[in-house]
């Protein structure tokens, strides 16, 4: 943890368990961004990548603009026309002579070949290379996502809506990812431990406010871990199939577990339930959180309506119940819902006794019995 202190400029004042360090955060696109949608058009599996997959064996280097219109047509200098359909060979052999190949927008055809490219030299660029300039101030100046292959080294970028990302060889991505999903299995291993424990304090009605935020720590890093591997799995393509398997199997419900903890103990309380709402801000609240603000507890807290303070961790708090009501098998969810409603915390549950429960609407004998003698074993 020293190097957090040290980032942080202030000693470790609470230190939280000590667990393997999560990957160091890469650039990324965002998963939601025009430019994301880009890239999965050059994943493994696809024609675009069979490809450039063939331009990096022959070593030959290329330029591809994805779109076609009269804006592209005016920067265009030269070459051919051709308007033919797409294939990978096609690709290659084109990409043999010096100029850019150009597609259709949805990439189904290939438009022309031989291209010289001239943007407006004023596009301000941070590339060196002829090759790498020319994509970046096309991709800038026309808004059409441009592929450079560079020749000389093998690297490959895609330059689109103001972003610029390299399409890395399978096998680094897989290395990578392989050790992130190690990394995930750890802290999958510990966020379980800390459930169990969690699951006990719950029903000696002992938890604290430490207690939730321990938790809550372990699931952010399980959630960011888990949301690099899938941005690599993205980039696999056909190649991350058993690598997405895997994963959905070691994240398992961990995104419903979260809700059920925020609306469990998120503050204030407000009569009559949660208010979705609440829950939804608390959690948008944890997405905005830093990776170096989730090893400090109290960072934690405001989100949860908690005091951000030290002192603070050690105060006793209750839950609502949502959660270990969830893992009763057959209580249907609104069912769930009306019992935390009517009674309000999970002490209030663990004192009714069958007759209270089957008073609550919705809930029959049968279904107030299981949840009496559910609630009374310990977890």
């Amino acid at each position: 943890m020293n190097w957090v202190a040290n980032l942080l400029g202030k000693p470790a004042v609470n230190p939280l368990p000590e667990v393997a360090p999560a990957p160091a955060p890469r650039p990324e696109i965002a998963a939601s961004s025009p430019a994301r949608d880009v890239v999965a058009r050059l994943v493994p599996g696809t024609d675009l990548r069979d490809g450039i997959d063939r331009i990096l064996r022959a070593r030959t280097g290329a330029l591809i603009v994805l779109g076609y219109d009269e804006s592209i047509e005016q920067i265009c200098d030269g070459g051919f026309d051709l308007d033919v359909e797409f294939s990978p060979t096609r690709l290659r052999e084109l990409s043999k002579m010096d100029g850019a190949v150009v597609l259709s927008g949805d990439g189904g055809r290939i438009r022309r070949a031989n291209v010289h490219l001239v943007p407006d030299p004023l596009v301000p660029t941070t590339e060196t290379g002829t090759r790498h300039k020319a994509a970046e101030r096309t991709a800038a100046q026309i808004g059409c996502p441009v592929v450079s292959v560079s020749r000389s080294t093998g690297i490959v970028t895609v330059y689109a809506h103001g972003s610029r990302h390299l399409i890395q060889p399978s096998e680094t991505i897989l290395a990578r990812a392989n050790q992130a999903m190690a990394t995930l299995e750890r802290y999958r291993s510990r966020l379980d431990e800390m459930l169990r424990q969690l699951s006990v304090v719950e029903l000696g009605d002992v938890v604290t406010v430490r207690d939730v935020l321990t938790v809550v720590h372990c699931l952010e890093l399980v959630r960011r871990v888990a949301h690099e591997i899938r941005s690599d799995v993205g980039e696999l393509g056909v190649d991350g199939r058993q690598l997405a398997l895997q994963l959905a199997e070691v994240v398992g419900d961990t995104d419903d577990v979260r809700r059920l903890i925020v609306r469990d103990y998120v503050r204030p309380v407000s009569p009559g339930g949660v208010e979705e709402a609440l829950a939804d801000r608390a959690l948008d609240a944890l997405d905005q959180l830093l990776e170096v603000e989730l090893l400090e507890l109290t960072n934690l807290a405001q989100p949860l309506g908690f005091p951000a303070a030290l002192e603070a961790l050690d105060t006793a708090t209750a839950p609502r119940g949502y959660r270990l009501l969830e893992e009763i098998p057959r209580v249907p969810r609104q069912q769930a819902r009306g019992l935390v409603a009517a009674f309000g915390s999970l002490t209030a549950l663990l004192d009714a006794d069958v007759a209270d429960l089957a008073a609550v609407e919705g809930i029959d004998d049968d279904l107030a019995r299981r949840i009496h003698e559910a609630l009374a074993r310990p977890h």
